[in-house]
């Protein structure tokens, strides 16, 4: 791989589309990487930045085999993906990061929590169910059903507090967990390559909106003590480590009052909690990413200033083509980063795209984030 050519030549292709595969392709292309994606929507948002783009579908064997043939290198910008064409890619000798087999365990919550109890990695204590109805006799309230398979950006996630809330269940493969009375949620992104070369970033703490259940606000970083950053940091290593992951993963934890910490997920990819790397830190998730799959030595990942990121989410009540209300006025307050995703319509809650504060003190920066929220709207006209 050292020797190989990363220009006009070599493909690099990803699985997805969207704005985390946008704002990988825009890194690719400070080093004359050609990115070349596949994905369902004719208008996603790497349609008109990708060096080739085609439509297919993620999950249908086919055409993802058809698609990596041709490729030198393949990654993911989402994890719901066909890995039996992968395998298969991959015993013909397709280079593939993440792997095919870590993928197989990440994409699956029952594995993944499987993999972390048979690694003794701390997580809350949970069962598996295959039905409604074999879920119905569960008695320890409250608990929080999880879809084994396909849920992302709290779709598939929901929480049960009586039996009252039976009738929502979903009737499906899930897993239920001990619902955690955690004080903070925070999030490590860590990297490695294939050498076994390993970089964590400072961890960060997310604000939830509620009726979302998306992370509204990112911290950077966390107000935590220096023993909570180094038990969340040695965490986050540790489950990189043991899954032998190469790329950049993203370990969602709970931090309870006791301080005790415990891995809620993973995402075996650049990740919303890692958008504010690419103004705050002096290595971008995204540059980390190509860094790792590349085998390259990976980049620094201190913190330049703190800074706060904010999801642009669709207005509750707009559905149509996107207007961004107040952007012009935003523009004027300092140390603002605007990135826009290219989605041409809004609907309720959709990400539209994010904005990143950065300040010399953190609290300076939480403020202006407030004024940024109050202000920018994602409406439709």
């Amino acid at each position: 791989m050292k020797n190989a050519n990363y220009g006009k030549n070599f493909k690099l292709g990803m699985l997805g589309g969207g704005q985390l595969g946008q704002m990988f392709i825009q890194q690719a292309m400070n080093f004359d990487v050609r990115v070349h994606c596949l994905d369902p929507d004719p208008d996603a948002p790497c349609a008109d930045l990708a060096s080739s783009f085609t439509v297919g579908s993620l999950t249908d064997f086919d055409t993802v085999y058809s698609f990596g043939k041709s490729k030198d290198l393949l990654t993911i910008e989402i994890e719901n993906v066909n890995i039996d064409a992968l395998d298969l890619l991959q015993k013909e000798g397709k280079i593939i990061f993440p792997s095919p087999r870590t993928l197989r365990i990440i994409q699956d919550k029952g594995l993944q929590k499987e993999f972390y109890a048979a690694n003794n990695l701390p997580t809350a204590g949970f069962s598996i169910f295959n039905s409604k109805a074999e879920i119905q006799q569960t008695k320890n309230f409250p608990f929080v059903q999880k879809l084994r398979t396909g849920g992302y950006d709290g779709k598939g996630v929901q929480v049960i507090r009586n039996q009252n809330d039976f009738e929502k269940l979903f009737d499906a493969p899930s897993i239920v967990e001990e619902m955690i009375p955690f004080i903070k949620e925070l999030s490590v992104i860590v990297s490695r390559n294939q050498n076994g070369q390993t970089a964590v970033y400072p961890t960060v703490e997310c604000e939830f909106n509620p009726d979302a259940n998306l992370v509204e606000f990112l911290f950077s970083p966390a107000d935590i003590s220096e023993n909570i950053e180094k038990k969340a940091q040695e965490i986050a290593l540790d489950v990189i480590n043991k899954l032998d992951f190469v790329g950049i993963l993203a370990v969602e934890l709970f931090l309870t009052e006791s301080g005790e910490i415990l891995i809620n997920e993973v995402a075996p990819r650049p990740h919303n909690s890692g958008h504010q790397t690419i103004e705050g830190n002096i290595t971008s998730q995204f540059e980390q990413h190509l860094r790792s799959i590349l085998n390259w030595p990976l980049g620094s990942t201190d913190i330049i200033q703190p800074s706060v990121m904010i999801n642009l989410l669709g207005s509750a009540n707009f559905q149509g083509k996107a207007y961004y209300e107040n952007l012009e006025d935003i523009l004027q307050l300092s140390g603002v980063h605007i990135h826009l995703y290219g989605k041409e319509f809004t609907k309720p809650f959709r990400k539209m795209g994010h904005v990143t504060i950065c300040h010399k003190e953190i609290e300076e920066a939480k403020k202006i984030a407030r004024q940024v929220k109050e202000k920018l709207k994602v409406i439709s006209l």
